[in-house]
């Protein structure tokens, strides 16, 4: 169809936004004339807005290979906010909605877990017992396994298939257009800007402008360490420090993130605290 084309935007040096279209090849003969008329839309990526305007410009709405999941979730996340019109609020009910429907797996790699955390004095032993031979200490451990019926990697399937559907919900915060100047509460004024309590004249490392303090990052970073100390550690040293530095390394990643997309994070951090501890005590 030569009536369609392409709006391309890019930003050069000086940091002017520059704006070209691209539209379909075509031949015009020699004393010939031809005319082209286009329809162009300029404004939010917001899919209602898209979809009211038609020519099928919705589809321009693209969350990648995730998008099959993320397109429901931000439906979804526009449904709460038609009737508690609060992003944030949003946020949280679908945070919880993804909880409900994945509960079932956490659930099944907690146990896993939690049985894991109670053999953690025997392989103690055995680690002390064998600590000159790796390979009897791995026979042992393993023997220590089929001993109690328990598979080290039966908590990692059902975590590996709630990855997509993290990567959905972080891919659609990130990109909605929806989140952009929505307040939440108190200080977050903006859901689609980072976490800053207060502003300084001063620079913070790894901080990008604005400089503030970013209270709701540290507290999902406490949740994080938290989440941490209730599961059983890695049984080798070294994958057990690194660990302890996996809180502290997301904390300093998501100081830069949007505070909408910390918030989900920090919702689901204490959501999956108090599903894990349910589990733990239900299965002690």
């Amino acid at each position: 169809d030569d009536t369609k084309g392409v709006m391309k935007l890019s930003l050069d040096d000086n940091g002017i936004l520059g704006n070209r279209f691209v539209g379909q090849e075509n031949t015009i003969q020699s004393g010939t004339q031809k005319r082209f008329a286009y329809e162009i839309f300029f404004g939010p990526k917001s899919t209602q807005i898209l979809n009211d305007v038609g020519h099928d410009l919705g589809k321009g709405i693209d969350f990648g290979m995730f998008d099959i999941i993320a397109k429901p979730l931000l439906w979804f996340m526009n449904f709460v906010y038609s009737h508690i019109p609060n992003y944030g609020i949003a946020i949280i009910v679908l945070t919880i909605l993804t909880k409900i429907l994945l509960w079932p797996l956490g659930s099944k790699s907690y146990k896993s877990m939690s049985e894991m955390k109670k053999l953690q004095p025997l392989m103690a032993e055995i680690r002390e017992k064998y600590k000159d031979d790796k390979k009897m200490m791995n026979q042992e451990i393993m023997s220590l396994y089929r001993t109690y019926k328990i598979n080290p990697m039966g908590g990692c399937l059902p975590m590996i298939l709630q990855i997509p559907v993290f990567f959905a919900l972080y891919r659609m915060l990130y990109q909605a257009i929806e989140l952009r100047h929505a307040p939440f509460f108190l200080w977050i004024n903006d859901l689609s800007a980072p976490d800053r309590l207060f502003h300084f004249s001063f620079s913070i490392p790894f901080m990008q402008p604005p400089y503030g303090i970013p209270v709701l990052t540290v507290i999902m970073g406490a949740t994080m360490l938290l989440q941490q100390k209730m599961s059983p550690p890695p049984g080798d040293p070294t994958q057990a420090k690194m660990m302890m530095l996996m809180p502290i390394v997301f904390t300093v990643i998501f100081i830069n993130f949007s505070s909408g997309l910390v918030l989900y994070w920090l919702i689901n951090n204490i959501l999956s605290i108090a599903q894990q501890t349910y589990i733990q005590k239900k299965y002690a």
